[in-house]
């Protein structure tokens, strides 16, 4: 095959940067400013804008693939309309994006940390995160937080154990994405290294409530987004499943927002846009942030504590205890017919497995699994079955 002209992949390279330079308010991220840990071969980044690569890396990877099947707030429900973490992580980054058009933003840098922020998320969303972390706890390894696991997916676990050498803003974005803080206003702490950036992985490790703030916009949008994507649509979900009625919902939100998850998504995102031009800074005004805070916590009384759908937690609890255990086993008597051996280790780097504890590589290969891979690896008698809503 005749190899592509280096001069001009360079010269489409250049006029890309210079449309940027053009279009993007001086507050942006330049795609010229993607930084990353390790130099690129230079023939795979002759054209595509830093940022632009990084979202094509998140697509391709493993990782991103699995989202199909992995639970955003309900689980073990046969409706094919309650919403997958795929479909969450699409919603964030095109309402990032169309908050980060309106603002000047770069748009491949939002839609690379929106895809890749939830790839760390554990089969069975909260619930799980939160049972992988007691379990993590007690053997050893500090707490799990699905943020931290997704930079480890992107830079340790994925191809084979190399990682996608994803650019410094994009890790970050996707480290300090915590749409769950409410926050009325996020200003970026630029000027970060990766040397910042790995003492913020290793601070956030020892103390989970440590607040951690991304060094671009574009990563403060998307935790905006990541916010304005999930409370209405969980909501939407709760109704669907009879859970809760429109007309539950807070007086003051329904005036505020209103009543349905588009009406919600459109108020959010346009406060946002008002709120956030000329200005250092992304934030909701001060009234919407209230209204916005209360109906979080209308969703977390009435939904994500809601033991209706937590019947079957403790059978979850019981096997993410008994997989680990299994792993653990199978990898201190060098039992190669497991599938953490098949199906995880059997072709990973020597740099993976000589730089992770036995506990760290089980962590990674049951927080990697979709919900129903999960559950094929449980025996049958202990799995929960989906009920039918």
């Amino acid at each position: 095959m005749e190899k592509f002209d280096a001069q001009i992949l360079s010269r489409i390279h250049a006029d890309a940067n210079r449309r940027e330079q053009e279009v993007l308010s001086e507050r942006a991220t330049p795609s010229i400013a993607g930084l990353r840990r390790r130099p690129e071969p230079k023939a795979e980044t002759d054209y595509r804008p830093a940022f632009s690569l990084d979202v094509d890396r998140v697509l391709h990877s493993r990782a991103y693939s699995r989202y199909i099947d992995k639970t955003q707030v309900f689980y073990l429900i046969q409706n094919d309309h309650i919403t997958h973490r795929v479909l969450h992580v699409q919603l964030v980054s095109k309402i990032g994006r169309t908050i980060g058009r309106f603002l000047g933003l770069n748009e491949d840098l939002i839609e690379a940390v929106a895809l890749g922020h939830d790839i760390g998320h554990t089969p069975f969303g909260h619930d799980g995160e939160r049972i992988l972390s007691e379990i993590c706890s007690k053997h050893g390894l500090g707490t799990f937080q699905h943020n931290l696991q997704s930079v480890q997916f992107l830079e340790k676990v994925e191809r084979k154990g190399t990682g996608w050498n994803l650019c410094l803003q994009t890790l970050d974005g996707i480290l300090c994405h915590d749409g769950e803080v409410h926050n009325q206003e996020l200003e970026p702490v630029p000027s970060k290294t990766f040397e910042t950036f790995d003492r913020e992985v290793s601070a956030k490790q020892a103390d989970p409530q440590m607040p951690l703030f991304p060094m671009t916009l574009e990563g403060c949008v998307v935790r905006m987004a990541d916010t304005i994507s999930y409370v209405g649509r969980d909501l939407e979900d709760a109704i669907r499943l009879n859970m809760i009625r429109r007309t539950e919902i807070p007086k003051e939100v329904v005036r505020l927002l209103g009543e349905t998850n588009g009406t919600i998504v459109y108020n959010l995102v346009t406060d946002v846009i008002l709120n956030s031009r000329q200005k250092g800074n992304v934030s909701f005004s001060p009234e919407i942030s209230d209204c916005l805070k209360r109906l979080k916590n209308f969703n977390l009384e009435r939904i994500y504590l809601n033991p209706k759908i937590k019947t079957e937690l403790d059978r979850i609890r019981t096997l993410f205890e008994v997989l680990f255990e299994r792993y653990l086993s199978d990898i201190e008597t060098d039992n190669r017919d497991s599938v953490i051996f098949r199906r995880f280790l059997s072709d990973m780097s020597e740099a993976y497995t000589a730089s992770h504890r036995k506990e760290e590589i089980v962590r990674d290969f049951i927080a990697g699994m979709t919900d129903q891979y999960f559950l094929r690896q449980c025996p049958e008698h202990l799995r929960p079955h989906p009920r039918p809503c």
